[in-house]
């Protein structure tokens, strides 16, 4: 089937990572059965969501995996001119919600699946599809698992998100946590005998940007990302209850993306000092006074070197003389951290239009990303590849 055609029937389902993707999984299951291709079911703890892995040719062997995600994020509160979940082709551009991020590269990766099933490969071709990369990465880590206990594992992954069809051999990692500040509640008319934890959160807030600067000033650099430098970043605060109530609780969420060179956590224990210092502080007024750290998400980020032969295999396949580094995270770095399998970044569209209300994919991203496969598949028959 064609894939603009699968993309069509994607976006129809409202895979926000809110909501169950079964429906979506169950139609792609019928797709590949309907070819002759087993597809291996992982579903999540409560059976709401689940990934999907699925492989064509040999079984005995290692071969090449092309992964993506099944969820979306949400439509609430965006300016659509267009219907989210129903795709609109017109003037060269695919719209829908997913559709660069990362349906697109969905579509084309199960339309290269019914290609090869009707091919002898002699290197087998994976199909490793997700649920709530959008979340934090969270699905993809139970189908890991599987593959750290099967007998072989991919040659080489193909992480799909949208790169315009460029080479990414790298983005950054991503710490996720949250700062919950406790002070001491009490009536707004006696304020100077409470303990506000609003401005113990600002106080924190302020120590956040303070390690932001050092980072500018001091930090490891990567000039091939746009932002060369580590991250920290206030995404969330959750605070009060009323005016006239001074409040005991201020929640900040907060994250760090680091590059390469950088540790996140020691970012995260030089920040877990600061707070340490402003609670203390604090404790003059309030000896209940605290700030507590916990790390709500983290995934690790990706370093393929761009000299190895995985990254000149890919780069053959798509005509690219260089690579790039993506600011975005992605569930690759897992694929290379936990299974130590080669990985890049590579798919149709731009993150330029991710995210946001009538967001695309051209027919000409699509067609770029359908060549590409077509010159993999031919590769998987010709040969039993082998990749360092």
């Amino acid at each position: 089937m064609d894939s603009i055609r699968i993309l069509e029937k994607l976006i129809a389902f409202p895979t926000v990572s809110r909501d169950s993707n079964l429906d979506l999984i169950g139609y792609v299951t019928d797709m590949l059965d309907a070819h002759g291709i087993a597809s291996h079911i992982i579903h999540s703890e409560d059976g709401h969501k689940a990934n999907l892995f699925a492989t064509i040719g040999p079984a005995d062997a290692s071969g090449i995996m092309l992964s993506g995600h099944t969820d979306v994020v949400p439509v609430d509160g965006q300016a659509w001119t267009l219907p989210p979940f129903e795709m609109t082709n017109r003037d060269g551009k695919l719209y829908g919600r997913g559709a660069a991020d990362m349906k697109g590269f969905v579509a084309c990766a199960l339309s290269a699946c019914l290609k090869a099933s009707k091919m002898t490969l002699r290197t087998p071709l994976h199909l490793a599809l997700s649920y709530d990369e959008e979340i934090g990465c969270i699905g993809v880590r139970s189908l890991i698992d599987m593959l750290q206990a099967a007998p072989q594992r991919p040659l080489l992954c193909i992480v799909g998100e949208p790169t315009e069809m460029h080479v990414a051999t790298g983005h950054k990692g991503k710490l996720a946590a949250r700062a919950l500040c406790k002070g001491r509640e009490g009536h707004s008319a006696l304020a100077p005998l409470a303990l506000n934890a609003i401005h113990l959160g600002c106080d924190f807030v302020a120590a956040l940007r303070r390690e932001q600067d050092r980072l500018v000033r001091d930090g490891a650099r990567d000039g091939d990302y746009d932002i060369a430098y580590t991250t920290v970043h206030v995404g969330k605060i959750n605070a009060g209850v009323a005016l006239n109530i001074v409040p005991n609780l201020c929640q900040v969420d907060f994250e760090i993306r680091n590059v390469a060179a950088d540790d996140p956590h020691e970012i995260l224990d030089r920040l877990g000092m600061e707070a340490t210092r402003i609670a203390a502080e604090a404790s003059i007024i309030a000896p209940e006074a605290a700030i507590d750290i916990d790390i709500t998400n983290t995934y690790p980020g990706l370093a393929t070197p761009a000299s190895s032969q995985a990254v000149a295999f890919i780069k053959s396949l798509t005509g690219a003389n260089n690579t790039i580094k993506v600011a975005f995270g992605t569930e690759g770095g897992l694929f290379s951290r936990d299974l130590g399998t080669p990985t890049v970044v590579c798919g149709p569209g731009s993150m330029a239009q991710g995210h946001k209300p009538d967001e695309f994919v051209s027919v000409e991203q699509m067609r770029r990303c359908d060549d590409m496969l077509e010159k993999l598949l031919q590769r998987l028959a010709d040969q039993q590849l082998q990749l360092a």
